[in-house]
């Protein structure tokens, strides 16, 4: 069950949300607006944040921990297609031209969260009308992350696509990614005996180290020259 924590409580808990970089490249009185617009909350591993199609949209924010993000295939199965650490923002406003949710969110482990709905995020926009070009600007992220995974999909082979995902989501999380080989594997569409093969031989290289339920990025450098060959 999700716990929410009013403004006055977490004065000292909405700084590392002004340092996410979404945020922290806001002008100040806007990302003191949208701070004090929003609202902070604790959740539970496997909560269900929004959903694919859900008509109420907004910002979210990844304090703490991550999310795991969905699409529909066609048949209606829901594909595993993002892992989102700490630091991150999705979301989409329908008040600014938008439409519904695109994808499912669920945390992948307890987190804390920073959510702005559409109604908090029209009443900062009445004050801070450059908003909107800041959320033009996150949805414009989104879509080349997406653009980036539909081209890895038809140009990389199923080893390369493994080697992008773990640069791409290194390059989120600082190195250490907090993802399980059954995730992986279903992220870009493998067996998990393949991930697990795969990774064997990047660890043997001194490319990668395996712990439990992470995966650190030793040398990024030989893992992108990797690709370019």
């Amino acid at each position: 069950m999700s716990r929410q924590l009013h403004y006055g409580m977490i004065d000292a808990a909405l700084d590392p949300v002004a340092a996410i970089p979404w945020f922290a490249r806001q002008p100040a009185e806007r990302r003191n607006a949208l701070l004090e617009a929003g609202r902070l909350s604790r959740r539970g591993a496997g909560e269900w944040m929004h959903g694919e199609g859900d008509e109420e949209t907004g910002v979210l924010a990844v304090v703490t921990g991550a999310l795991k993000v969905y699409g529909q295939a066609p048949g209606g199965r829901e594909a595993l297609i993002g892992l989102l650490p700490a630091g991150t923002v999705i979301g989409q406003s329908a008040a600014f031209g938008g439409g519904p949710r695109i994808v499912t969110a669920i945390t992948a482990s307890p987190s804390l969260v920073f959510t702005l709905s559409d109604s908090a995020l029209r009443r900062v926009a009445a004050a801070h009308p450059g908003l909107w070009e800041a959320l033009s600007a996150l949805v414009y992220g989104q879509l080349r992350l997406n653009a980036q995974a539909v081209a890895e999909l038809i140009a990389l082979k199923p080893r390369e696509r493994l080697v992008s995902r773990l640069l791409q989501m290194a390059a989120q999380a600082g190195g250490e990614i907090a993802v399980s080989q059954a995730d992986l594997a279903e992220m870009i569409g493998v067996t998990r005996k393949a991930v697990n093969g795969w990774l064997g031989k990047l660890e043997a290289a001194g490319l990668v180290e395996r712990g439990y339920g992470v995966i650190r990025v030793l040398d990024a450098a030989r893992l992108e020259r990797m690709l370019a060959q």
